[in-house]
């Protein structure tokens, strides 16, 4: 291997390609960062299957591909050893190209340059400010060992600038493989928003030739997209790369998580938000990482700290229609719409499919509407058609084994419609429609009632998602027996209900395959939690009991209390085998699975 000597690239930072969330708000994604940076490192024995992370709009996707990129390209110490180091190669699909010469020739010197700059530790030849096209041949063949595999992919370079090579894009997606086949090296390609290989504007054959491309074991492709359904459906769920990819989802976040996101994002931008409020934040947000920064963001605009619902509410009205939540989302939602309003009646199928009151969409009220409203009786094929290629761009949900329509599970995504259906389908003056969504959402009725208690249930319920396959200690629950939590929960909610009555409403419930928890919270200062909640906890669990029927085999009932229990509690606790935490139990669960205290508030 051949060394630089020339200075004139020097690494200034610990970035390939640069982040765009700062280190003091970045949040909870080592799950993800330690899953594709272990998996990418197993290439090196020939154990990585291409991977597909899978996850909504707007969760961090790209975010997680460029810093697990940016720790292969400096973390690997023998990266001039080409048997023992994994290369990382980022390209990112582009929604418009000129055609299959422009995107091959860009193909190939972006996996070039990548191979160059990580052999070398030089991320400034990643540019062509740092490296000009006409240089970076002449740059590999001096500093670099020329192996058999690298000198076959000069050549192809080369015969695509003369336009010299049949079925270029054939050539471009297939030279990774061919380069770390031949050479016997590790290349790992991250390829992001690779719906877009799928969309109409190629109008030449991308996905067909990748078939070979992803199967190699010395190359596994790493791929993500803004688009999940075109991902999952269209993609990778059929044809010829059905079958190829491991799946690795990324959902929304905790509210624990997402509570912290909000936490640091405040201190950040210089914004006050109270710690009782930021779970409730997390809550309305569902979880998406963008939409929790972005009401952060409109608070420190506005000057306005976040210390009740009413001011959230306030401050998510004025961001749905005319801050940072709209500016996004009304860019997504248009580019869409404009790739496939062949019928002219997009943007209202999209508009009443966000009115609909219930979950399920009824294709008969909206052709309805729409004859109310355009004064003419549309198709219902053409409905369905606009519906189907609406839920390819994530704007709603195709139940395809069924032929039905659902609305997408995103409460801002839906909220935003509704607003933007009025200005940009109705009409409707914007200032006016700010005004009144600002009064509508000054008056909507408060979601959590006890700020206090739903922070500790945040709390216990991530103590359950980070204690699972761990055994913990009785004594944090009162308990003579250490607690083995499961494997892994199925699921674990906030706020269910078992039926219509408030008092059958669970704090927290989570199921494993055979076991089940539910839990309660109490965030009483000065008072201790007496006899009568204690029986409305047993009477709950009673009742979920006898629900799951004879398949449930485990029933923990969990009780926090932050000042604790009055003596006829803790008898009826002790007798009916209930957990039970006070603050300082739960501060040490909490110490003990990695996570932060509890507030002092």
């Amino acid at each position: 291997m051949k060394t630089n000597n020339s200075n004139n690239l020097s690494v200034k930072s610990r970035w390939a390609i640069r982040p765009l969330v700062s280190e003091e708000v970045y949040t909870n994604r080592e799950e993800h960062l330690e899953y594709l940076y272990n998996t990418a490192i197993d290439a090196i024995t020939r154990r990585t299957m291409s991977t597909v992370l899978l996850g909504q709009r707007r969760m961090g996707k790209t975010e997680i591909f460029k810093r697990v990129v940016n720790r292969l390209f400096f973390g690997q110490d023998n990266y001039q050893d080409e048997n023992a180091s994994v290369v990382p190669v980022y390209y990112s699909f582009k929604d418009t190209v000129a055609d299959r010469w422009d995107f091959s020739t860009k193909y190939v010197e972006n996996f070039l340059r990548w191979y160059a700059a990580f052999r070398l530790r030089e991320p400034g030849i990643l540019s062509k400010q740092g490296v000009a096209r006409d240089d970076l041949i002449k740059l590999i063949k001096k500093n670099l060992n020329v192996t058999e595999g690298l000198q076959g992919a000069l050549n192809v370079y080369d015969g695509l600038l003369k336009k010299d090579v049949t079925m270029p894009e054939e050539w471009a997606l297939w030279l990774p493989r061919r380069v770390s086949d031949w050479d016997e090296s590790t290349i790992v390609m991250f390829l992001d928003e690779f719906q877009n290989t799928r969309l109409p504007q190629y109008k030449f054959d991308i996905v067909g030739y990748m078939q070979e491309a992803v199967e190699s074991p010395t190359c596994p492709h790493f791929v993500t997209g803004s688009a999940m359904s075109i991902l999952a459906r269209e993609i990778l769920g059929r044809g010829s790369l059905f079958g190829r990819f491991r799946s690795h989802p990324i959902e929304q976040m905790t509210n624990y998580w997402g509570a912290q996101l909000a936490f640091n994002a405040s201190i950040y931008h210089k914004t006050e938000t109270e710690e009782k409020m930021l779970p409730v934040i997390a809550d309305r947000c569902g979880g998406n990482p963008f939409y929790i920064t972005a009401v952060i963001q409109q608070a420190a605009e506005q000057s306005k700290p976040i210390i009740s619902e009413e001011t959230l509410n306030e401050i998510l009205a004025v961001d749905l229609s005319s801050g940072f939540i709209w500016a996004e989302l009304n860019d997504q939602v248009t580019k869409w719409i404009e790739r496939i309003n062949e019928h002219k009646i997009t943007k209202w199928i999209l508009y009443l499919s966000a009115l609909e009151e219930g979950d399920r969409l009824d294709l008969d009220r909206i052709q309805k509407e729409l004859a109310d409203r355009e004064g003419k009786l549309v198709p219902m094929e053409t409905i369905r058609d606009v519906l189907v290629k609406l839920s390819r761009g994530d704007l709603l949900q195709y139940m395809e084994l069924g032929g039905w329509f659902r609305k997408i599970d995103d409460p801002i995504l839906l909220e935003f419609l509704k607003v933007w259906g009025r200005i940009e389908v109705e009409g409707h003056d914007r200032a006016r429609v700010q005004k009144e969504l600002v009064r509508h959402y000054q008056t909507l009725r408060r979601r959590v009632h006890d700020h206090l208690g739903y922070l500790a249930e945040v709390y216990m319920a991530q103590v359950l998602w980070n204690g699972q396959r761990k055994t913990l200690p009785g004594r944090f629950f009162h308990s003579n027996e250490d607690i083995t939590l499961p494997w892994r929960f199925i699921y674990i909610r906030h706020r269910t209900r078992l039926g219509a009555a408030k008092e059958m409403e669970i704090d927290v419930e989570a199921a494993a395959a055979k076991e089940h928890w539910i839990c309660e919270s109490k965030w009483w200062h000065g008072r201790k939690t007496g006899h009568p909640e204690v029986e409305s906890l047993l009477r709950k669990a009673r009742t979920l009991k006898e629900a799951e029927g004879e398949g449930l085999e485990t029933m923990r009932v969990w009780f926090f209390a932050h000042d604790g229990f009055t003596k006829e509690a803790e008898a009826l606790l002790l007798e009916k085998g209930v957990l039970w935490s006070t603050r300082d139990d739960l501060n040490g669960l909490l110490q003990l699975v990695g996570l932060r205290q509890l507030p002092d508030i």
